[in-house]
């Protein structure tokens, strides 16, 4: 494992295609924790499944990486993520951090994002709400 399988991993351009399972089979554990805001799973089968889902309820994706950091057995990758459903794109910048077993295979994947602003912000009606709701707790 190195930061050019993770830029390659993390690089998806709209229009593309996603990382097959096999190259993520490649990378990953089949004991592989997986963890974001909006889910939890354990094991590469629901791994995939989750990634698989994600693919098909978009129009599109995209995943550009930014820094990437490894220090040992974990690597962080700063990223921004693109999501096109009916119509309207959502995008999400985030963090990974990832935990590499002895073998050097991903056994624990966390993401780090803020999922509430970005979805519904862009959303009709809710935006409002949602950015009245930030500055009135945030700003």
């Amino acid at each position: 494992m190195d930061t050019d399988n993770l830029r390659s991993l993390f690089n998806k351009p709209y229009g593309s295609a996603f990382p097959s399972a096999e190259q993520w089979r490649a990378l990953y554990d089949e004991k592989v924790h997986f963890q974001d805001p909006t889910q939890e799973k354990e094991g590469l089968t629901a791994f995939l499944e989750a990634q698989e889902g994600l693919v098909r309820r978009c129009d599109d994706v995209y995943v550009v990486p930014g820094t990437i950091v490894m220090e040992g057995d974990s690597a962080f990758i700063e990223w921004e993520m693109g999501l096109k459903i009916k119509g309207i794109e959502f995008v999400y910048p985030g963090v990974t951090r990832l935990k590499l077993n002895e073998e050097g295979k991903i056994i624990d994947h966390r993401d780090y994002f803020d999922f509430v602003g970005p979805t519904f912000q862009p959303v009709p009606v809710l935006g409002g709400f949602v950015r009245w709701l930030y500055a009135r707790f945030v700003g």
